[in-house]
């Protein structure tokens, strides 16, 4: 059981979408069902049920940071065959405000996005403030430099209540996340406040229709991995787990030596995994591999902004010049709204060029369905038995060495 302290827990009640313990048919708000596993790989596929409906995995999910996946609609999104967001405790939280967004009908209705919703603690932007930063037993203060400069102290027990006013269908526990490099002692006590700030968020959290998962972290150390993932298994019954600390710094070569023993080895296997803030289409195509469930970064709308395109060809860079003349789609074997509707690769050079932000918008709706796409192709190869074959076929296109 969680430990006990004289913390103090949120009240549960207030939230604009206060529900009973179980859904309406009398089945949990939240669970996972496995559908199907590879026969040579440990990739799977399954089934979240979340109280804003079903999320098939292996999934990626667009990042909106601020409540908005930049430049799209969230009609366009569903468009594109998304089925989970994700949005930003920090940000949510500091502009509007999340007691707003619980006045105003919680994230869902606020964002006139009626599909799943994750939200992350926050943790990771609190702590790329670097010297404005303050760490305790406690909680952390920081000071909120990137909007009004003033400092805030978030427990575990506010990170949580922060949380439930946002009403996401789930939440991630406060955790600190190490950069890389880094000092195994640095890691270690990361390791050490995050399991501790597990036991307290788990005890604070009370809002029955929101799923709250644990986060492992260790760094690139073994066995710092799976202190941190028993004493999550010890503290509570999380239904889900985040992998957290990679994607820091370090290559990717470094990043697999832990990441695929740990899960496929190691964690929980009847519930999902999340691998955090990756979304390189061969680091997805290689993470599924080792049975991972769930992804998301904010490369695919980031890349765009910077005039960048995921191909069959590999990244393109459509500022170049020798896409002056060239009329043909982003990517030919891509059946996204904007390959198949006209669009050519000459005329995005040209948005590109002029700094119009159609061009990023068209560049963002491409990448995000080419990494939707990708998840549904791979889910499709789990289900047939041969993800083995698809990932062999994969590191054989140019695309795969877009590392």
């Amino acid at each position: 059981m969680p430990l006990q302290d004289d913390h103090q827990i949120p009240e549960s009640h207030g939230y604009a979408n206060q529900m009973p313990d179980v859904a309406p048919d009398g089945r949990p708000w939240f669970s996972y069902d496995i559908v199907a596993e590879d026969p040579e790989t440990h990739a799977r596929a399954g089934v979240l049920h979340t109280p804003h409906g079903d999320v098939p995995t292996p999934i990626f999910m667009p990042v909106g940071t601020k409540a908005t996946v930049k430049g799209i609609l969230p009609a366009q999104l569903e468009q594109l065959g998304a089925k989970i967001i994700l949005a930003n405790t920090y940000h949510c939280s500091q502009r509007p405000g999340e007691d707003l967004i619980n006045e105003m009908g919680g994230l869902h209705q606020f964002m006139q996005w009626h599909r799943p919703i994750l939200t992350d603690s926050g943790g990771f932007q609190v702590f790329s403030h670097g010297d404005n930063v303050k760490l305790t037993d406690d909680g952390v203060t920081f000071r909120v430099v990137d909007y009004d400069g003033t400092y805030v102290h978030w427990t575990p027990e506010k990170n949580m209540q922060i949380a439930q006013l946002l009403g996401s269908d789930i939440a991630m526990q406060l955790d600190q996340c190490p950069g890389y490099p880094a000092e195994r002692r640095f890691v270690e006590r990361a390791v050490e406040l995050s399991s501790k700030w597990a036991d307290r968020c788990f005890a604070a959290h009370t809002r029955p229709d929101q799923a709250l998962f644990g986060i492992v972290q260790g760094g690139m150390h073994m066995d710092l991995r799976l202190r941190s993932l028993r004493h999550l298994e010890e503290a509570g019954d999380f239904p889900g787990y985040g992998i957290g600390g990679y994607s820091v710094g370090e290559d990717h070569e470094t990043m697999f030596r832990t990441l695929e023993p740990l899960v496929s080895d190691y964690m929980p296997k009847g519930k999902p995994r999340y691998l955090m803030g990756v979304g390189n289409p061969t680091t997805l195509v290689r993470g599924v591999a080792c049975g991972i469930d769930m992804f998301d970064c904010v490369l695919p709308t980031r890349t765009a902004r910077m005039g960048t395109a995921f191909s069959g060809e590999g990244r393109l860079n459509l500022k170049n010049a020798r896409f002056v003349h060239d009329a043909g789609p982003l990517d030919q074997n891509c059946t996204c709204p904007v390959c198949t509707g006209g669009y050519s690769r000459s005329y995005i050079h040209h948005l590109v060029r002029q700094h119009e932000m159609v061009g990023s918008i068209l560049l963002s709706l491409h990448n995000i369905y080419y990494l939707l796409d990708l998840m549904r192709r791979a889910r499709q190869a789990i289900i047939e038995g041969r993800y083995g074959a698809f990932v062999r076929e994969w590191n054989d296109l140019p695309a795969a060495r877009d590392y």
